[in-house]
C-alpha cells in the first residue's frame, strides 16, 4: 500500500490520470461508426499514460522507471496527435478541445521534468511494495 499511496500523491500521476478520465467524458460524445476506431485508439493511449507511471513506480528501481515513464511519453504523444486529429473531423467543440490540449500540455511539461530528474539520479532499487 505504500508505494500506492507514494504514487498517487505523485503530481504526473495525478494529472495522467486526470486527462484521462476527461478523454473518457469527451469521446462519449464522438460518432457511434467511431466506437472501435478513434474513440478506442484515443481512449487506449491516453490510459496507457497513468498506467505506465503505476507499473513504472511498481518496479523496484529507478532504470525501469524510466524506461515505463518513456513510454507515458510516448502514449502522451499519441494522445495528443489524435486530440489533434479529433479536432480536424469537428468531433470536439473548441473549448473543449484547448482544455484538453492544455492539460496534455501541462502533463507533459511535467513528465518530461519527471522522467529526466528520475534517469540523472545515481541508480537505485527502492523497495517492492506489499
Amino acid at each position: 500500500m505504500e508505494g500506492e499511496d507514494r504514487r498517487r500523491r505523485l503530481e504526473v500521476w495525478k494529472l495522467a490520470d486526470e486527462l484521462a478520465r476527461s478523454i473518457y467524458r469527451a469521446t462519449k460524445a464522438f460518432p457511434a461508426d467511431e466506437l472501435y476506431t478513434l474513440t478506442s485508439q484515443l481512449r487506449r493511449a491516453a490510459l496507457f499514460v497513468p498506467t505506465n507511471i503505476v507499473e513504472g513506480y511498481s518496479t523496484g528501481g529507478d532504470k525501469e522507471l524510466g524506461r515505463f515513464l518513456d513510454i507515458a511519453l510516448r502514449s502522451l504523444a499519441e494522445t495528443k496527435y489524435l486530440l489533434h486529429f479529433a479536432d480536424c473531423l469537428g468531433y470536439l467543440p473548441p473549448d473543449q478541445q484547448a482544455d484538453l490540449q492544455g492539460q496534455g500540455n501541462a502533463l507533459g511539461r511535467k513528465l518530461w521534468r519527471f522522467c529526466v530528474t528520475v534517469k540523472k539520479r545515481p541508480s537505485r532499487q527502492r523497495p517492492l511494495s506489499q
